[in-house]
Order: structure tokens, then C-alpha cells, then sequence
């Protein structure tokens, strides 16, 4: 059994605080967008690691191919991805963020943090410099313990 200390509880208490307002934001914009998770998932796929395949896809959500092409196709049809031709395999169609997907993925993300923002201007000056100190630290020991999370991007 881990011992909670008065520390952990703030973390934790902070974690679920701003989890829960980042994710409420954010799904509330995708919910005025007309889009499900598993589209979301895609989306954010391709915002992030770049155009590749629909096999790619149906691999990320764990899904089958058709199940992944008929999801392609839909948001083909919103606007939100493009098809392109691979340039190795004219056969083979490559799947992208159209420029309105990704403006539609960065104006998710500022929807997401925008609460960040009245936040931070709640806080006097030296309280902004005493928790970034304080966070800069933490982001220094979780990296340490998990190098792999230096980047939001995961593999397709």
C-alpha cells in the first residue's frame, strides 16, 4: 500500500482539477463539430505523426480496414482529411489532415487550454514564478522516469 502524503494529494487533487476542466473544454468543442472519439483519435493521429495509410489507421483505433475507410470517409466528406497518392505506389492512397482538419485540431487544442489562460491571470507574478519552478521540476523527474512522453506524438 503507497502512503499519501500532503503532497500527493495536491497533485492529485490538481491532476483531476485540470483534467477534468481541459477534457470538458475539449470535448464540448468536438461535440459542437459533430465528432466521436475515435474520430477525434484520428484526427489528433495525423495532426501529430502525418499522413499514412488507412491499414495505419485501422491499427491506431483498433478496428478493421473497412471499419477504418468508412471513418476516413466521413470525415473526407466533413473536410477534415484529404486523400492523397502515395509517391511510391500510385495504388496505395496516403490519408491527411485537410487545412481545415488541422485548423479545426488547433482550434481544439486552444479550446482545450484557453481555461489556462484566465488562470494564469488570477495568480500574481510571484505565484506564476513559484509554481513554474515547481513544474519545471516535476516535468524534469517524470521525464527521467519516462523518457518516452517527451512528446504528445504516438506511434500510428
Amino acid at each position: 500500500m503507497t502512503t499519501t502524503t500532503p503532497f500527493n494529494q495536491v497533485l492529485r487533487r490538481w491532476t483531476e482539477l485540470s483534467m477534468s476542466r481541459s477534457m470538458r473544454d475539449f470535448v464540448s468543442f468536438m461535440r459542437d463539430h459533430e465528432l466521436s472519439m475515435s474520430q477525434v483519435s484520428l484526427l489528433f493521429r495525423l495532426y501529430y505523426r502525418g499522413q499514412c495509410g488507412v491499414s495505419d489507421i485501422a491499427s491506431h483505433l483498433a478496428v478493421s480496414n473497412a471499419a477504418a475507410s468508412q471513418a476516413v470517409e466521413r470525415l473526407v466528406q466533413q473536410g477534415w482529411l484529404a486523400r492523397n497518392e502515395d509517391p511510391n505506389d500510385r495504388r496505395v492512397k496516403q490519408v491527411d489532415l485537410s487545412p481545415a482538419g488541422r485548423r479545426l485540431i488547433q482550434d481544439g487544442i486552444e479550446a482545450r487550454v484557453h481555461w489556462m489562460t484566465e488562470l494564469t491571470t488570477a495568480l500574481s507574478a510571484e505565484e506564476q514564478s513559484a509554481i513554474a519552478t515547481a513544474l519545471e521540476a516535476l516535468i524534469d523527474v517524470a521525464l527521467r522516469l519516462d523518457p518516452d512522453s517527451q512528446t504528445p506524438k504516438s506511434q500510428c
